[in-house]
């Protein structure tokens, strides 16, 4: 088996606050090498140490931020060098919105590290700005503003699992709201907008797409039946397609206005169509809980 397909190296950065944290630590207990806070100056080192390396060290993953005062300036040089070595990496960035982070600061009485002993928001306002040309170099942005412990180990066990079967792809699929933002890390990105509404029900406005009764209403349309019947054939013939080029990870995002209804109910059908023929499958809801919520199939 070639290296590549045993070899993984994922840099981890963001906003302080958002989770980096917690996530080398999920990445370390499913096996991989964890490095926190590691100058960015000496990333393209480490990884061809890494990737030179006749060890058994295969899953490495580096935790590199702003603590790094003028070393993390570094970082952009140090992608470039990985790339011209062809050292396979990826780039996992954390957020989570000025709100959420703010919070979190006030709640563990921590200091922002470039809030300079001013308010916390004036840092984290500084540190967006220093983050804003490498988190569009991320190829995965993780916003934990409204996410749970337990979604965010269910995001690294799926995006990140040590597989035994190097053959089969990593499928992820997600819901999103088109009115926060069009996911950058998606490699097929679907508009379900023009299916059936259930916000315009008074009783189903804020429920959920995976509550029996809002699936179902969705699903009694002839529109959303010719829609499925479709969707599986194109997404079947495009994920065959992709296995057969070597491809290790597919994320197709499905998109309504709010991302709680209808992009929720077809990330579910397709989730649970594709799991049906593969091992490696993920369903993710990026913005339902944004919403008001009143009723959730997982009662939550």
């Amino acid at each position: 088996m070639d290296k590549m397909d045993n070899f993984r190296f994922v840099i981890v950065t963001g906003m302080s606050g958002a989770g980096k944290t917690t996530l080398m630590q999920y990445l370390e207990d499913i096996g991989y090498y964890c490095v926190g806070n590691l100058p960015a100056i000496l990333l393209s080192k480490f990884a061809d140490l890494c990737w030179n390396s006749t060890s058994k060290i295969q899953y490495v993953a580096v935790g590199t931020d702003t603590r790094g005062g003028t070393f993390f300036d570094a970082l952009p040089q140090a992608l470039y060098e990985l790339e011209q070595r062809e050292i396979p990496h990826e780039v996992v960035f954390m957020e989570a919105s000025n709100e959420a982070l703010i919070r979190r600061y006030m709640e563990t009485r921590k200091t922002h590290p470039l809030s300079h002993g001013n308010r916390i928001q004036d840092g984290i306002e500084e540190e967006r700005k220093i983050l804003a040309a490498i988190r569009t170099q991320a190829d995965m942005i993780i916003d934990t503003t409204d996410m749970k412990a337990k979604d965010l180990r269910g995001v690294v066990i799926s995006r990140f699992g040590i597989r035994r079967n190097h053959d089969e792809m990593d499928i992820t699929v997600f819901s999103f709201g088109f009115k926060y933002g069009v996911p950058i890390d998606a490699d097929i990105v679907l508009d379900v907008r023009f299916l059936i509404n259930p916000f315009y029900v008074q009783k189903y406005k804020h429920w959920t797409g995976r509550v029996k009764e809002v699936a179902d209403y969705i699903e009694k349309e002839q529109t959303t039946k010719d829609f499925l019947v479709h969707l599986y054939d194109f997404i079947d013939f495009v994920v065959d397609q992709f296995q057969r080029t070597g491809k290790r990870q597919l994320t197709i995002a499905i998109g309504c206005t709010g991302g709680m209804h209808r992009s929720v109910f077809v990330t579910e059908k397709l989730g649970a169509h594709l799991a049906e023929k593969h091992s490696h499958v993920n369903i993710e809801h990026r913005d339902m809980h944004r919403n008001k919520v009143e009723h959730d199939a997982d009662g939550e």
